[in-house]
């Protein structure tokens, strides 16, 4: 909860913000997101299930940079060209990756280490299979990201939906 202005600040630097909410609203709906992702760690390891959400990222003195984090990730997976090249595929469940850097600390390196952090922790200790991460065209930075971490870039051949554009998929080697 210590982190909640600086987590805030980050959704609001890099449009997170639900834009049909004041700035209050949207500081509080990150005050429940914070406590619903600490409760939920505790419950998923009592039922022997991978910790989805967020995880901060900090420097070393302690000061809140950025997220990173798994999350249930559903989407039409077989729409991907080495995974199937299937117009209207249904919808597939896989864990996904993603992270957010505060804009002032963006282009060092951190979303590389963290995201690579989480993979190591991911594919070793939790013996996931896969582990993918999605974004669009345009975030090129993102898409950076990905290959820095190793992973196979994959563009999605169809228009539906919209926003599964950009795939990068890992598995361990």
């Amino acid at each position: 909860m210590n982190d909640l202005e600086a987590c805030h600040q980050l959704y609001m630097d890099i449009g997170w913000e639900d834009k049909d909410l004041t700035e209050a609203q949207n500081r509080e709906a990150r005050r429940r997101w914070i406590e619903w992702s600490v409760l939920n760690e505790k419950q998923l390891a009592l039922l022997k299930q991978p910790p989805y959400g967020d995880r901060a990222v900090t420097l070393k003195d302690g000061r809140f940079v950025g997220l990173v984090g798994l999350v249930p990730l559903l989407a039409p997976f077989r729409q991907l060209p080495s995974l199937g090249k299937m117009p209207n595929a249904r919808y597939s469940p896989e864990v996904g990756l993603f992270w957010a850097m505060s804009p002032s600390e963006q282009r060092k390196g951190l979303a590389t280490k963290a995201a690579g952090a989480l993979i190591e922790f991911a594919l070793g200790t939790l013996k996931l299979s896969r582990i993918m991460a999605g974004t669009d065209r345009t975030n090129i930075a993102s898409i950076g990201v990905m290959r820095r971490l190793g992973m196979h870039i994959e563009e999605n051949p169809f228009s539906d939906p919209p926003w599964f554009q950009v795939v990068g998929s890992l598995e361990p080697s």
